[in-house]
């Protein structure tokens, strides 16, 4: 396979990891990110740091856009000196970005007025899935388009779904897979917060638990730091689970759909995010229930 030029914006704990694939593949890489620290750890790793959107596409064949959300997407791609701005007809926009069907359309359709390729491929599997270049990716676009992308998804992930023709489908496919990710890993927060406040040796309810038949891979993954009540590295953050579940239900209001676990869930999210731990791993979910038991005791009820 010939080695590509690409470009690569948001270089943040999955981005950074996702790039890193590119450069082991082969393919010559220019990122970029606002943090400096960001910068330097990608040119350790191989890679050619740029500072502005037109370095990153002179001479790339595609430009992935790894960033945090579609206000963030349309920043870089259509804000003042963004990459639509210099881009040369053709060029290929890959957005790894967790957004609304809407917003992912939107974009589309403004890239296209500017002569660009859009293609919709958000994914799933987190900083350990980036790392290890396992990431699931959710694509939807023109078939030339996803065959041009092709060495791109192959460097960065292992299982590459082709999910429409049509950008936003590939959105859609990730709302439903954050719906599933945030509704899980609330419950698990919920089970072993319960657990402990009935008493019980949480690390040996995970342990059992997390073998038999009510296991989840959430349940999993993330009891060992929900038991140990440590919530660093972050692999994700609880405010990302914030937006996405509130992504699941702009997508039910929608399509005029009842989804009443996942609002369940998002309330646990902005509980554990209003008591200030936001920006810790996704796992501190159960702190939102651990507060309400502690309250409980301060109040003088039997645990």
């Amino acid at each position: 396979m010939k080695p590509l030029t690409l470009g690569f914006i948001g270089l943040g704990a999955m981005g950074q990891n996702a790039a890193r694939r590119l450069l082991l593949a082969g393919h010559q890489v220019q990122g970029l990110d606002l943090n400096p620290a960001s910068l330097a750890r990608f040119a350790e790793a191989g890679g050619t740091p740029v500072h502005s959107a037109a370095q990153a596409c002179a001479g790339a064949l595609a430009t992935v856009i790894f960033v945090v959300n579609a206000q963030q997407a349309e920043s870089v791609l259509l804000g003042d000196n963004g990459l639509a701005a210099h881009a040369p007809p053709g060029h290929l926009v890959i957005s790894c970005v967790t957004m609304s069907a809407t917003d992912a359309r939107r974009l589309a359709r403004r890239c296209e007025e500017r002569g660009l390729v859009y293609v919709d491929a958000p994914v799933s599997g987190g900083v350990v899935g980036a790392e290890n270049g396992t990431l699931s990716i959710m694509a939807s676009g023109t078939a030339a388009a996803l065959d041009a992308c092709a060495p791109v998804f192959k460097a960065m992930g292992s299982r590459i779904l082709r999910v429409g023709d049509q950008p936003g489908q590939g959105a859609t496919f990730k709302t439903i897979n954050q719906l599933l990710c945030g509704v899980h890993l609330a419950a698990a927060g919920e089970a072993l917060a319960m657990a402990a406040r009935a008493g019980l040796d949480t690390q040996q309810v995970l342990d059992l638990v997390g073998q038999s038949a009510a296991a989840s891979w959430m349940l999993n993954d993330r009891g060992p730091a929900m038991v140990a009540r440590t919530y660093t590295p972050v692999r994700s953050a609880v405010d990302i689970f914030v937006k996405d579940l509130g992504l699941v239900l702009d997508l039910a209001r929608d399509l005029r759909f009842p989804a009443t676990v996942s609002a369940a869930a998002l309330q646990s999210f902005l509980g554990a995010s209003g008591a200030g731990f936001g920006q810790q791993d996704d796992a501190a979910v159960t702190e939102f229930y651990r507060l309400t038991s502690d309250n409980k005791k301060d109040q003088g009820e039997t645990p």
